[in-house]
This record gives C-alpha cells, sequence and structure tokens, in this order.
C-alpha cells in the first residue's frame, strides 16, 4: 500500500511510529497518528488547525486523556505494529484517493480519513478543543477531487496577443553596456545616412562594427563580415523591406526585433539585453534589411542561432534549464504548451538553486510534483515536433522574474526569481498543483527570503 503514498504521507506515517516510541506504546494508535499530522501540517492542512487555535500543547493534553503515555522510550529499532483501527484508517485513505481520483494517498487524504473515523479517539479528541469537523471535511475534499482531464491547456484560454506596453519595454533593451554601445554605434551611422528612423541594418552593422566580440567572430565563421554586410546594404535602393507596420524611433521591423531580443533575453534567462540576443531576435523575426542580406549571404538561420547559443548554454544559466526542463515535461505530457504548472516541474529538476532547495525544504519532489500537473492537466495528444509555445501566464511569470532579477541587480535570472514570479499569479496552475501539495504563497516567500539572506 505505501508505495502510493507521497512523500508526505509517508513522512506522518513514519513521524507517528515515531511518536508511538517516544510515549513508551506497544502499537502505533490513531491518536500518534492525529499528533503526527498536526507536526507535519503546512499549508492549507496548517491554517485549519491555526483557525481553531489549536496548539500542540493543547492537542498533547487532550490526546493524554484517552492514550497512555509513559517517559519510557522504547529500546527496539524495529517499527512498531500499527493497531487495528488505525490499519483501517489507512485503508479508508486508500478508498478516499480512488473516489477522488488520485493515484496517490495525499496527506489531506489521511487527514480526510482521521476526521471521518468514528472508532478512534480523534473525532472527540478534536471536537472538545473546538475543531469543526464538517467545515473542515469540506475544504479538504475540495483540496484532493482531481480535475477532470482536458485535451487543452486551461491556461491557453487566457493566451491573447497583448501589444499594451510593448513600446515602453524597448527601453529596458539598452540597459547592458554591451547593447548600449550597439545602440550608440547604430544611431552614429543613422545621422551619416538619409534615414531618421533606426531600422536593422543600421542595428546589425554596428554589432558586426564591433571585431574583437565573439559574436563577430561567429559570423566571420560563416562568411559575415562587416565588410561584406555594408557592400550589400550599399545595394540597398530602398528601405521598403523596414516598412510593414507602424513607425517609431525603429522601423516596424527594427521594433519587432528589438522586442523578440528582449523576449529572448529572458527565455535565455538573462537580466539584460546582449547584442546575441538582438541577433536571435532578428533570425526569429526573419524581417528587414538586415535578415535578407543574411538570406543574400545564404547564411542558414538555424546554424548561426546555434552557434550563438552554445556559448552561452555552456554558462549553464538556472533559467535555460528550467525553461528546457519545463519544455521536455510539457512534450512527457504530449503537448506543445508550456504553462507555469511546467515552470514549476523546471523549478525542481533545475536542482540546484535556491527555487529547489526552498521547495525541497517545503518537501515537494518531482514525484508528487508531477502527478499533481497530471492531475490537473492530463495527457494532450500533440505532435512532439510541434513547436513549444509559452501560455500568458508563463510569460507574465517571466516577466516578472526579470523585474525581479533587474531589482536584485542580477545579471541573469535565477531560479529564486522565478518561484517567486510564480506566487504573483495565484490562480496559476502551479500554485493550484502547490496548494494541493499543501504549500502556499506565504512559505514559499518566506523561504527563498530565508535563503537569500543566508547567501549575502
Amino acid at each position: 500500500m505505501f508505495e502510493k503514498f507521497t512523500e508526505k504521507a509517508i513522512n506522518v506515517v513514519s513521524a507517528s511510529q515515531t511518536l508511538a516510541k517516544e510515549t513508551g506504546a506497544r502499537k502505533v494508535a490513531p491518536e500518534h497518528l492525529l499528533l503526527a499530522l498536526f507536526d507535519e501540517a503546512k499549508g492549507i492542512s496548517l491554517k485549519i488547525f491555526k483557525s481553531f487555535n489549536i496548539t500542540r500543547e493543547d492537542l498533547v493534553d487532550e490526546i493524554s486523556h484517552y492514550q497512555h503515555y509513559t517517559s519510557l522510550k522504547s529500546g527496539s529499532t524495529q517499527p512498531l505494529p500499527f493497531e487495528v483501527e488505525y490499519k483501517e484508517i489507512l485503508k479508508k485513505a486508500l478508498d478516499l484517493a480512488n473516489k477522488s481520483g488520485n493515484p496517490s494517498i495525499l496527506y489531506e487524504h489521511l487527514f480526510l480519513s482521521v476526521l471521518s473515523d468514528k472508532k478512534s479517539n480523534n473525532v472527540k479528541i478534536l471536537e472538545n478543543l473546538g475543531f469543526d469537523i464538517y467545515k473542515s471535511k469540506i475544504l479538504l475534499e475540495k483540496l484532493v477531487q482531481k480535475k477532470v482531464k482536458r485535451l487543452y491547456h486551461p491556461e491557453i484560454d487566457d493566451n491573447k496577443d497583448k501589444e499594451g506596453n510593448k513600446a515602453q519595454e524597448t527601453d529596458n533593451i539598452f540597459d547592458s553596456e554591451e547593447a548600449s554601445a550597439v545602440f550608440k554605434r547604430a544611431v552614429s551611422k543613422l545621422c551619416a545616412s538619409n534615414y531618421e528612423i533606426l531600422g536593422t541594418e543600421q542595428i546589425l552593422s554596428s554589432i558586426l562594427e564591433d571585431k574583437n566580440s565573439q559574436l563577430s567572430q561567429i559570423f566571420e565563421k560563416f562568411g559575415v563580415t562587416s565588410e561584406n554586410f555594408e557592400e550589400k546594404l550599399a545595394n540597398i535602393q530602398n528601405r521598403q523591406a523596414e516598412y510593414e507596420g507602424r513607425q517609431i524611433i525603429f522601423t516596424p521591423n527594427a521594433f519587432k526585433t528589438m522586442n523578440m531580443a528582449l523576449q529572448t533575453a529572458k527565455e535565455l534567462g538573462s537580466s539584460v539585453v546582449l547584442p546575441e540576443h538582438i541577433v536571435l531576435g532578428l533570425l526569429k523575426t526573419k524581417r528587414g534589411i538586415a535578415y535578407e542580406i543574411l538570406k543574400e549571404l545564404k547564411i542558414p538561420d538555424d546554424d548561426l542561432a546555434h552557434s550563438i547559443i552554445k556559448p552561452i548554454e555552456k554558462q549553464m544559466p538556472e533559467t535555460l534549464t528550467i525553461l528546457r526542463l519545463a519544455k521536455e515535461e510539457a512534450r512527457r505530457l504530449g503537448r506543445n504548451i508550456v504553462g507555469t504548472e511546467m515552470l514549476l516541474l523546471g523549478i525542481i529538476g533545475e536542482g540546484t538553486g535556491i527555487g529547489t532547495q526552498v521547495l525541497s525544504d517545503l518537501e515537494i519532489n518531482i514525484k508528487d510534483a508531477r502527478t499533481e500537473v497530471e492531475n490537473l492537466i492530463g495527457f494532450g495528444n500533440e505532435y512532439y515536433d510541434k513547436q513549444i509555445v509559452f501560455t500568458e501566464r508563463a510569460k507574465r511569470v517571466l516577466e516578472t522574474a526579470w523585474e525581479l532579477a533587474k531589482k536584485d541587480k542580477k545579471q541573469k535570472i535565477e531560479s529564486a526569481h522565478m518561484l517567486l514570479a510564480l506566487t504573483t499569479e495565484p490562480n496559476s496552475l502551479a500554485m493550484k498543483a502547490l496548494e494541493q501539495l499543501g504549500v502556499d504563497a506565504v512559505e514559499i516567500r518566506e523561504g527563498v527570503k530565508k535563503f537569500q539572506e543566508a547567501q549575502n
């Protein structure tokens, strides 16, 4: 049976066995389970106990009226046997899990089973302390109720193109020293031309001008130099390829490239936009004079992008690892959509960052988290080779993580920023999964704060 228990549920059973030994009992009784449930309570379950002002001292005192305790500790290293009533509570927990559609027995199933048990003294003990059995059962039943599996992703409903503050976002593009230098050179080139609006050709030309940069060296391997780019540029008769929309400080295609560069920087775990991100943005948008020249020079997009990304991957930024793992989790469930729940799995799977450590301290592991995510969204039937897309909420989480990293004056977005960003989306699938696992936003924020203070 215990192979069906989540880690948190196993911890409760193990804690009850320890309590029985410490109190000199010969068997593990239902009262030991009740006290273990209190000791291991977190998130919503802890709030339930607190809402009735129950303390551990009160609980121990009330249990002592029904369960005989001694001061002797058992010298045996073998686990104590369970009383018959305890075994029945475990069987009831399994029944509750099956009825709620859960493949695993959760902490909440054990709690519900205790509250439903009429043979032990636990219900009397709780009622004597002012605990509302009926109200608490309703809340716990909602927590364990498995969601209906759907072929479409629940978060995709709010996936709408929001142009809102796109123009303001470009203000953040030139925060880094490298990007600022590119921008200054591009403006100088613009002033020397007959144009008034910055285009992709001035931007890429200014990137290639820095011959000592790693990016210029990558371009040179593909046969693109500042000289042959300028030669091609001199043959351009007009800028029609730059104008497909509104005219602002950038040509429309330069504007799209810059915004794509900003998004790419976030996806690659950087809190600043670098020239590499601008080129990757250009390759993704596939528009503008600069891109046309690259195509004329017969530069393969994918090979160039891979050459640019490879050095970044070697630096192992946490967020890049998290997003890669999130995409893998999506494919595992037959989906081409990454929502907040996949980001959560990515944070856990990353394994080294503060985000992982905080969740580990809260007893959140990849096995239990995957189970909850599967319960929430089920399995899809999308082809694995489809392009992976992010839900609007997942994008907002990435935006928030970016802002948090900048606020902390970090060059890279860390897993702690990603985890904190998830807590700003209370209705997201990630937070629903965490709630099912007994963890809330306050615990996460406090946990991140503790680890960050220990680092400083």
